[in-house]
């Protein structure tokens, strides 16, 4: 683990594997911390926050651009540690190695923008300011299915804003993690970035610990509640993204060149483990058969197997608990009507891994699990719709809004949609495409947090309002308010 710029064990000397999803082989052993470990990286985090947030918004960003470099040049390295404990095709992984060095390098230069604003002063003599400053140290929880995207998504702007972080990556995927702080943050002041490996009570030290200013989380929404009335305790500021149900709506003038590829991919990628997979599909019933037909078709075509394959579209899921949630979802909607079109098993052709073939269901309602709950998975569930008002009200029947999508060339339709769905993002004909200055994050159950854009570096720091009269003068309407005093 890496601690005050130094690598160490845990404290107790315990381990504990880490497993390749596709072969369900151990890859490597890592520290299994503990509480005085946690201690111990917060304590250095405290420590180097003091000069940190010091330094200069220059100094700051040759640092971060100096990250981005480094993980560019050993992309291919990282991506392959992220496929092997992953699970995710090696092609996929490279993508996100590439978006990494791209949020440094965004907020490596945002920061330089601004520290905060000049305000009117209420009298010639005065000098009013906002100022934004970093909160201190915060504890940075990332989760398995993209980790060192979501990892830069939180440090990036945490380290910008001048905090210093402890993170701890999940026990599922730290590997990648604990090589990229080698790789790419060794020219990093000391305690300014730890890395503790573990698992919940590791974490939950991280929150309930009063060295913490601020808690960023991306999860599940029971953790994620949890982490919110523990912090709550200390009035402690939270960063939560809690995951989504995000549904796509296919208007009957939708390409269906476009929309059956489109769709499979929002739904399918990461193998349906990403937070704004599409796990809800409406389609318009004047078109309903032919893209259904031709969606089965082209998830048929689709090629599962382990990630470091080329031929891969589609790898296993992390693992035998995340894989039987599915087969929950899709054997409970079978028992109640669902028809299952293609896939609803795991493929025969592999003994080992937590692999589970990408299914399409229709016949559904929002009475069943997996149109009310976060599947994870490679499942597309279809409805149908006749006017747009309803697909709308479909789409806004959930408890969760972090995306949302929708294929159509009708303005109208546009409008409506971006205006009455209750989601952060809001994709048109261009499904699951992030933007570096565009704020990523949800309403509802999704939590309130968001990352990336102007927004993403604001969570990170807190406001100050600056008074200052140049003259020491008695004011008139101080005391006393007797006549004649």
């Amino acid at each position: 683990m890496l601690i005050n710029g130094q690598w160490q064990a845990a404290a107790q000397g315990e381990v504990f594997p880490v497993h390749n999803p596709a072969t369900e082989e151990v890859i490597d052993y890592v520290p299994r911390a503990t509480a005085a470990d946690a201690e111990q990286a917060m304590i250095a985090a405290e420590k180097a926050f003091r000069e940190w947030r010091r330094y200069t918004a220059h100094d700051k960003a040759h640092m971060l651009h100096e990250v981005a470099h480094k993980m560019r040049t050993h992309a291919e390295e990282l991506a392959t540690l992220l496929t092997l404990e992953g699970g995710k095709p090696l092609v996929e992984n490279r993508d996100e190695i590439g978006w990494c060095a791209a949020c440094f390098d965004y907020y490596a230069e945002l920061q330089r923008n601004t520290r905060g604003r000049v305000i009117p002063s209420v009298e010639p003599s005065q000098l009013a300011m906002v100022l934004k400053e970093p909160y201190g140290v915060v504890a940075a929880i990332v989760p398995w299915n993209y980790p060192l995207l979501l990892m830069s998504w939180k440090v990036a702007p945490a380290l910008a804003a001048g905090n210093t972080v402890v993170l701890k990556p999940s026990e599922m995927t730290p590997l990648a993690t604990l090589r990229f702080a080698e790789l790419c943050c060794d020219h990093l002041p000391p305690g300014v970035l730890n890395i503790i490996t573990g698992f919940g009570d590791v974490g939950r030290e991280l929150v309930v610990s009063p060295r913490t200013q601020m808690i960023a989380f991306t999860g599940s929404f029971a953790t994620g509640r949890e982490i919110a009335r523990l912090a709550a305790e200390r009035v402690k500021k939270t960063h939560l993204e809690l995951g989504g149900k995000d549904a796509f709506i296919v208007a009957e003038d939708a390409d269906l060149d476009v929309a059956v590829p489109g769709v499979a991919w929002a739904a399918l990628l990461n193998a349906g483990q990403v937070c704004t997979s599409t796990e809800r599909v409406y389609v318009h019933e004047s078109i309903a058969r032919p893209f259904t037909e031709r969606l089965v078709e082209f998830v048929r075509s689709l090629r599962l197997g382990p990630g470091m394959d080329p031929d891969t579209d589609i790898g296993p899921l992390i693992g035998e608990k995340y894989r039987a949630k599915v087969e929950d979802h899709v054997e409970e909607a079978r028992a109640r009507g669902a028809t299952i079109l293609t896939g609803g098993r795991r493929p025969p052709q592999f003994s080992r891994g937590f692999f589970y073939e990408p299914t399409v269901l229709t016949n559904v309602d929002h009475s069943f699990r997996i149109m009310r709950e976060e599947t994870f998975g490679p499942t597309i569930p279809i409805m149908t719709y006749r006017t747009f008002d309803e697909a709308i009200e479909l789409v806004n029947d959930c408890d969760y809004g972090l995306g949302a999508n929708l294929y159509t060339n009708d303005p109208r339709k546009v409008k409506q949609y971006y205006e009455e769905v209750k989601a952060g993002t809001c994709w048109v004909n261009d499904p699951l495409t992030d933007n570096d200055a565009g704020p990523f994050g949800g309403m509802k159950f999704s939590g309130g947090a968001r990352e990336l854009g102007e927004e993403g570096l604001e969570e990170f720091l807190e406001t100050k309002h600056v008074h200052w009269d140049f003259t020491m003068v008695r004011k008139p309407w101080w005391y006393p308010y007797g006549k004649g005093k």
